[in-house]
């Protein structure tokens, strides 16, 4: 009888970015702390209308000066006159970190839900992932702004450098709602 020959598989097609039109990812991240945790996919599956947006890191410049202020300063309004139900801010930090962040801006009514993808899974399941390790010591997630529907992406904006601040601050994403 013949052995059978065993061959070593391998896959040829590249990671899939998400897109518009695809459901938020089934993955589990950080609240306040390491044991608060939610899934993506049903946090965002119960908003009617939502805007989930990333961060490389927290403390750093732009996302302390600029990103994570500008959906503060908006929050309210947009609540109020676009409907939306859920604003949420997700960054490849732990929970603590993510938790003093929120408080040093003045996020003090948690206007914005901070999540913390502490092990990279959900920047890694949406494929924003980057090496960031000569500046931020690892993999970060590119600077990105969604608009959800009950769990799926309606609008997609991801920096094209990465991590500049354009098309992904609350005054673009606005225009989309």
């Amino acid at each position: 009888m013949i052995a059978p020959v065993l061959r070593r598989g391998f896959h040829l097609s590249a990671k899939r970015s998400i897109n518009v039109g695809d459901r938020l990812p089934n993955v589990t991240i950080q609240r306040s702390s390491p044991s608060d945790t939610v899934n993506v996919a049903e946090l965002f599956d119960q908003a009617n209308k939502a805007i989930l947006f990333g961060v490389p890191g927290a403390f750093t410049p732009g996302c302390s000066r600029t990103h994570l202020p500008g959906f503060i300063n908006e929050a309210d309004r947009l609540k109020r006159t676009k409907h939306v139900d859920l604003i949420a801010c997700v960054s490849v930090n732990d929970a603590f970190v993510m938790k003093a962040w929120s408080e040093s801006v003045g996020n003090h009514d948690n206007k914005i839900e901070m999540l913390a993808d502490s092990k990279g899974e959900l920047a890694k399941a949406l494929d924003l992932d980057f090496d960031a390790s000569g500046a931020l010591g690892g993999h970060r997630l590119k600077r990105f702004a969604a608009i959800v529907e009950h769990g799926i992406i309606k609008q997609l904006f991801v920096e094209p450098d990465k991590t500049g601040l354009n098309v992904s601050l609350v005054e673009n994403v606005e225009k989309y709602l």
